[in-house]
């Protein structure tokens, strides 16, 4: 016979406290003596109790649920199989641990973003929100504003920073430290394939690598960058651009652009790192099986991911302590690509 569910009624009478005091316990309201507490969670782990969320979010006026907004067409979010299932992860491990639940959204178009708004705020779906976005004019970062609801930003914001919870890292300095590094090995010829220019990420990276010529003396030449949007295509399309202008080195915007430029070297019988050295970035885990091994900037998205999720939830308990703003760090991961390592 199948044991019918607990309710409230039923963990007090076992108790032998009021409904309310249960009630109390289970929202971590205080003013409940310590030993009552304990006895009435005895009861609640003894029956098995889960207490009915949609009843609980009556009571606390709390959903235990955050968003995650991606400002990406769902085709090009799935195709993606390191950055945002790996961001995600880390999201959802912090909720885990907090018992909170994480919903998804893809939101492309205007009227997306307005509808997602809309439904936040008026709704009161979730208790806050991460959006994972490094566009420079997110419009999501204006609705939210002002709305009273707690927002975190995965990348720094192009605008408003000062108002902004936010979790990145400093792309300027790394891509600078990695070019330094070809630098340090003799390469003078450096080209750099960029990212997506239209978002803080690419920009960064182009100025760590111009920061980085500039440090050594050596000119930026314009004909050496060639603009990519971090795909595999933009790597091999511009390298046979870069081949032209007869570099020694690339830095490619991410470790699928290099894959795109190991393919356009080996197929034109270039060697790496003798003949043209490669840096990549964000370490993926493919990184470490190419040939040969690629040197990259280890990009910590999992934990980037969990970081976001905490600040959020420091935000719900207490939406007047933002904003909270992390840069974490990143490593060079060195491998045989830029020459430094020995065949």
């Amino acid at each position: 016979m199948t044991k019918r569910p607990q309710s409230l009624e039923d963990i007090a009478s076992k108790a032998a406290v009021s409904r309310s005091t249960v009630s109390r316990i289970i929202n971590n309201a205080p003013g409940v003596k310590e030993k009552t507490r304990q006895r009435v969670l005895a009861v609640i782990a003894q029956e098995g109790f889960v207490p009915n969320p949609a009843a609980r979010a009556l009571v606390t006026r709390r959903t235990h649920a955050i968003g995650v907004v991606i400002p990406l067409a769902p085709l090009t979010f799935f195709e993606d199989t390191f950055y945002f299932p790996t961001l995600l992860q880390g999201i959802s491990r912090m909720t885990t641990e907090h018992d909170h639940a994480m919903m998804l959204w893809l939101v492309q178009s205007e009227e997306e973003h307005q509808t997602f708004y809309r439904r936040i705020v008026t709704s009161r779906l979730m208790d806050g929100v991460i959006i994972a976005s490094a566009a420079s004019d997110e419009p999501l970062i204006d609705y939210f504003l002002n709305s009273g609801v707690p927002f975190v930003m995965v990348e720094r914001p192009g605008s408003h920073i000062d108002q902004i919870s936010f979790v990145s890292i400093d792309n300027e300095t790394s891509a600078c430290n990695a070019v330094s590094h070809l630098i340090t090995l003799g390469r003078r010829r450096i080209g750099h394939i960029t990212g997506n220019l239209g978002i803080a990420d690419g920009v960064d990276r182009v100025r760590g690598y111009e920061r980085a010529l500039a440090t050594a003396g050596l000119p930026v030449d314009q004909a050496l960058i060639v603009e990519g949007n971090f795909s595999h295509s933009a790597g091999y399309l511009g390298t046979r651009q870069l081949v032209e202008q007869h570099v020694d080195a690339i830095f490619a915007a991410n470790d699928i652009t290099a894959r795109g430029v190991l393919q356009a070297l080996h197929e034109t019988h270039i060697r790496v790192p003798d003949d043209i050295a490669l840096i990549g970035f964000d370490d993926l885990p493919t990184a470490s099986q190419l040939s040969p091994r690629l040197t990259t900037v280890c990009h910590p998205v999992q934990e980037k991911g969990q970081m976001a999720a905490s600040i959020l939830l420091d935000l719900i308990e207490d939406p007047g302590s933002g904003p909270h703003q992390v840069m974490l760090p990143t490593q060079l991961i060195v491998r045989e690509s830029c020459g430094a390592v020995v065949l």
